[in-house]
């Protein structure tokens, strides 16, 4: 039977009119959560650059091409250890490097070779940057090369550090305050602090309104999950909280499109910002959810909500609160009359995750799992302007790949099983990982494809480990389990930019590390226990037994009480929210 709540779906629909509206306004908005999270690839790039020259260039020599001027140069520029030889109008002949600049002494002819003495001297006057791609970045702006280059290189380090507390703190405001009233609040944030980080004046201040704008923006996503999850019923609920996921690459995509457009990066964050202002400017005609009204015993609000629903959907007879709180009460002394033992009202911590070797070794493989998931996305998705051949192409195919995976997954938990879905993807996406080691670098278009079978995999694996993780642990440390695990991927995405910046160091260090990572958790998979079809565990000793009895995975066994399983789904979907 399922819960009283749940009964509001039988009378009014599980994906009614009412409910189609109030999902695609929600998840529309999602999309400005995926434009934000990865603007910096665009914004924050390094275009070409030497040091500046105290004077007016007459000529410029670049090995044996000589130009008038240093625009014409950038076209032949290769490689960081190039320099630049300029002669200015007082006769005076400069070797331009990245960070340092020589002055030639004795030297009257501008040849690119040159043996005599020279003095060298800091980039006191600048820097000269390439603008052939991109007009202004904040690179640029704020001269964030060289001595400083580490500042442009903490962009989207602390942006996700601050999607991993402002998930932490909305999640929390969302119990206490409302579904709506966080919507409203992080939806505005977004375009306010979107709109703010276009006009801040240093790159300090540029850092702390971002990070504000990501905590806003994690605040939305996780609440929205859990809006949209309050209305959908039990029949749409699984598909509809995962598509939430491909509204947020739609995202991805036009950060892709946008970029393309738009070159200049302060005007680039205003066109992002105001691609999701509609919601802003109708988000108040939102409903707080009856879920929570119910919890907060404000029933004449939630009948009201029930009443609109009912007429959205054409429903002429909608249920009555007073029902549903009478049905609530009765489960409430069948519950009771079945008898609770103490270990329910235990107050348990992180370390019964722990308790014995199976489900310590349990736990040690999902936060691997929810590490990697988030290592890896975000590793395929920063890395995709590497990848050569036209870089906003690149981050629109990486965008758009995401879409089908998540079919995949809803297909292949309930049809394979949940662990027999995560192990190929998870091991396939470490195989892909090797695969682009060992293709040639000028074979651009086989690299984009190959990673974006890297992106599309991983995406698979990692849309199917909340349910999986809330599946794997009994109801008395559910909630420990999957909010442990998401936050290790909160700390997979704040790893996820260090771990590219080490292509300096090797080009496919990125992909050797989520190549690693992913084959060790795909073979540990191999130890976990199926669940499609298993009754939800109540009790450790339950939960260990599951991992013990090997038989019993792939035998006929009795299906999980579909409202336990709606329940920890809803809260999966609450806190999956936070891996983007």
């Amino acid at each position: 039977m399922a819960p009283s709540s749940e009964r509001i779906f039988d009378s009014l629909g599980h994906f009614g009119r009412f409910q189609a509206f109030v999902y695609f306004a929600s998840v529309f908005q999602a999309m400005s959560c995926g434009i934000h999270y990865l603007a910096s690839v665009f914004m924050a790039v390094t275009p070409n650059f030497v040091c500046g020259i105290p004077g007016n260039v007459s000529s410029v020599l670049f090995y044996n091409s000589s130009e008038s001027s240093l625009e014409d140069i950038w076209t032949l520029w290769t490689s960081t250890e190039n320099y630049i030889v300029a002669r200015l109008e007082n006769g005076e002949i400069w070797e331009l490097n990245q960070c340092s600049r020589s002055k030639r002494e004795m030297s009257l002819d501008l040849a690119y070779e040159y043996k005599g003495n020279k003095t060298i001297f800091s980039c006191s006057d600048g820097f000269l940057y390439d603008d052939t791609k991109w007009k202004s970045t904040v690179v640029t702006q704020w001269d964030l090369v060289c001595d400083r280059e580490w500042l442009a290189k903490l962009i989207q380090p602390t942006f996700m550090l601050g999607v991993l507390i402002g998930a932490v703190i909305f999640g929390d405001v969302a119990d206490r305050l409302g579904r709506q009233r966080v919507i409203w609040f992080t939806s505005a944030g977004q375009f306010v602090f979107g709109i703010a980080v276009a006009f801040t004046f240093d790159y300090y201040s540029f850092v702390i309104v971002r990070f504000l704008l990501a905590m806003v923006s994690s605040g939305y996503l996780v609440v929205a999950f859990v809006y949209v999850t309050e209305f959908v019923g039990i029949k749409a609920r699984t598909w509809a909280s995962m598509h939430v996921h491909a509204f947020f690459a739609m995202g991805v995509m036009i950060v892709a499109l946008v970029g393309f457009l738009v070159r200049t990066w302060w005007v680039y964050q205003i066109f992002l910002s105001i691609a999701t202002l509609p919601f802003v400017l109708c988000c108040w005609m939102l409903p707080e959810t009856p879920f929570w009204l119910l919890s907060e015993e404000r029933y004449e609000d939630a009948q009201k909500v029930i009443n609109i629903m009912a007429r959205w959907n054409k429903v002429s007879t909608p249920c009555k609160v007073s029902e549903l709180c009478s049905v609530q009460q009765d489960d409430l002394v069948d519950g009771g009359m079945g008898g609770n033992d103490a270990s329910s009202t235990k107050k348990h911590n992180i370390l019964d995750l722990f308790c014995n070797w199976h489900i310590a070794r349990r736990t040690i493989t999902v936060w691997l799992i929810w590490f990697t998931g988030s290592l890896g996305y975000y590793v395929f998705s920063l890395s995709s302007v590497n990848l050569g051949g036209n870089e906003y192409l690149n981050l629109f195919l990486i965008g758009a790949v995401e879409l089908p995976c998540y079919i995949i997954a809803c297909i292949g938990m309930d049809k394979l099983g949940r662990r027999n879905t995560l192990i190929p993807f998870l091991i396939l996406s470490a195989l892909i990982c090797v695969l682009i080691m060992f293709i040639p670098q000028d074979f651009n278009i086989l690299i984009i494809l190959a990673n974006m079978a890297g992106k599309f995999s991983i995406g698979v694996a990692f849309g199917l480990i909340y349910l999986y993780t809330a599946e794997l642990y009994p109801t008395i440390v559910r909630s420990l389990a999957v909010g442990s695990g998401s936050m290790m991927c909160r700390v997979g995405s704040v790893v996820a930019p260090f771990c590219v910046y080490l292509r300096s160091v090797w080009i496919f260090m990125p992909l050797l590390l989520v190549g690693i990572m992913a084959l060790l958790s795909g073979i540990l998979t191999i130890m976990l226990p199926e669940t499609l079809g298993k009754p939800l565990t109540n009790t450790l000793v339950e939960a260990t037994e599951m991992g013990r009895n090997k038989t019993s995975c792939s035998g006929k066994t009795p299906p999980a009480d579909s409202a336990a399983l709606e329940k920890i789904e809803m809260f999966g979907q609450e806190t999956v929210s936070t891996e983007k």
